[in-house]
């Protein structure tokens, strides 16, 4: 956890003082009304989301050191409940859907709600979260939290939040998945960077996947660059296979200056030659990549092979020197082409490497189709007639096939929805090119073709009978 930036902490101390000095407290003070409480949350928690946004999009290392702050009773239990909804999601759940640690920070949330002078108010909107976070933890974790809370009406409220139903695996799954979708559109996630190999055990899961869903997000991830050094500089790590998927992370997706890209082409190839099959562990961590919502495009792979050291005779600088040439020279070049023909020849048919670059090659499709309007369809006729055939003879592979066939229906798909009229002359160039080159890939049977294309009948209204139409 990161300490909160001192700027951040006088916004909230400003905020802070402004709650207590305001005319909104002092009426919700004397009148103790709910209505009161609720005109204080519509001023000021929005000052408060606004900091915490800030926060969770620049320096998300320091999120927990903000929630924490924000535990000081001046805030008046005020952005409470969304905190302890952040804090239930953001731990770590295994398969029975159970946390695999203690959340220790969902309990200090828990807890100052409980002490809150505000509290009977404040759990009308925690409620969900209670009962969602207590189904992740264990029977002892609550019993023990249970335990010391001595007030009797707040101790059964929080006895109340024991939801049977939650018990059984299928209704914890479907109810850990419907509250998660409330959250969807919200950057709660932050992580703690391991320091030794104990945490590194406990907590790289939970890193791992946090570094994931920054970049899922697009978000700014400049503050986590030199915590990542700081966790690839570590000399123990250096040794394990964690270290291998941090570096393919690391590598294919933050820009670094001199400085750290020095840092990292150091450590890169110190590792390469020190980790049992290095390449093979990298490649399967980059096919997972590969796999995933993130685009490993020219622009990632570039940064990769910048720092690939070619003194170094193994299967990444192969693999590096034919990703440079397809994306320097081109994937539609005939130079090019007969590379990839001959680096494919010369490994096994099914082979991690050869997957990867089959991944290479149907990622400019997919970026191609994906990026594509209705009225510029000529350019797929002009790819699936000249290009398909080609990548598809070099790697006889059914999957590439499949998935080429898939991205191509898509957009297929979007133009019937585009090209209505039967007659037009799109209409009917769409249809010629289905119907020929699509059954000689081999994507469809003529069969599938005339039902694609079918008319389809509306269903007639059924006629009323006599006694309807009185």
């Amino acid at each position: 956890m990161e300490a909160l930036d001192q700027y951040y902490v006088d916004k909230l101390n400003e905020i802070a003082e402004e709650i207590q000095a305001s005319e909104e407290l002092v009426t919700y003070l004397e009148e103790e009304e709910e209505s009161d409480y609720k005109l204080m949350q519509e001023m000021f928690e929005p000052k408060i989301g606004a900091i915490y946004e800030s926060v969770s999009a620049y320096y998300p290392l320091q999120l927990i050191a903000l929630e924490k702050y924000l535990l000081d009773e001046r805030f008046e239990g005020l952005y409470l409940p969304k905190i302890i909804g952040f804090t239930v999601l953001r731990g770590e759940i295994n398969d029975r859907y159970k946390y695999i640690l203690p959340q220790d920070h969902f309990k200090d949330v828990l807890m100052a709600i409980c002490n809150s002078a505000n509290f009977d108010i404040i759990r009308q909107r925690i409620g969900q979260s209670v009962q969602m976070g207590f189904a992740l933890s264990s029977d002892i974790w609550i019993t023990n939290l249970l335990n010391e809370v001595t007030n009797k009406k707040i101790n059964y409220f929080l006895r109340s939040m024991k939801k049977d139903d939650y018990r059984i695996l299928k209704e914890r799954i479907a109810g850990y998945n419907r509250y998660k979708r409330q959250f969807k559109d919200a950057k709660y996630l932050s992580t703690v960077f391991p320091t030794n190999m104990s945490e590194l055990k406990i907590l790289f899961t939970s890193l791992k996947s946090f570094l994931l869903h920054r970049l899922e997000l697009k978000a700014n991830n400049e503050s986590l660059i030199s915590p990542i050094a700081t966790f690839l500089s570590n000399e123990d790590f250096q040794k394990t296979d964690e270290i291998v998927e941090i570096l393919c992370l690391y590598a294919n997706f933050w820009d670094l200056d001199k400085e750290y890209m020095a840092h990292l082409n150091g450590v890169f190839n110190k590792v390469r030659t020190e980790i049992p099959n290095f390449p093979e562990k990298y490649l399967t961590y980059l096919m997972f990549l590969q796999n995933s919502p993130l685009d490993v495009d020219a622009a990632a792979e570039n940064r990769v092979s910048a720092i690939v050291s070619r003194d170094i005779q193994d299967e990444l600088t192969e693999y590096y020197n034919l990703v440079e040439t397809i994306h320097t020279k081109g994937y539609l070049e005939e130079a090019t082409i007969e590379e990839v023909n001959t680096f494919y020849n010369n490994h096994e048919g099914r082979s991690l490497i050869n997957e990867c670059v089959r991944k290479v090659i149907y990622g400019y499709y997919t970026r191609l189709i994906n990026n594509l309007e209705e009225r510029d369809y000529n350019e797929l006729i002009n790819l699936a007639r000249k290009s398909y055939p080609v990548y598809m003879k070099i790697f006889g592979n059914q999957q590439f096939n499949q998935d080429v066939e898939d991205s191509s229906m898509i957009y297929i798909k979007k133009l019937l929805k585009r090209y209505t009229d039967k007659r037009g002359k799109d209409y009917q160039d769409i249809k010629k090119f289905v119907a020929s080159t699509f059954i000689e890939l081999g994507f469809m049977k003529k069969k599938e073709v005339v039902e694609l294309f079918k008319t389809r009948r509306k269903k007639k209204k059924p006629t009323p009978t006599a006694k309807e139409t009185f």
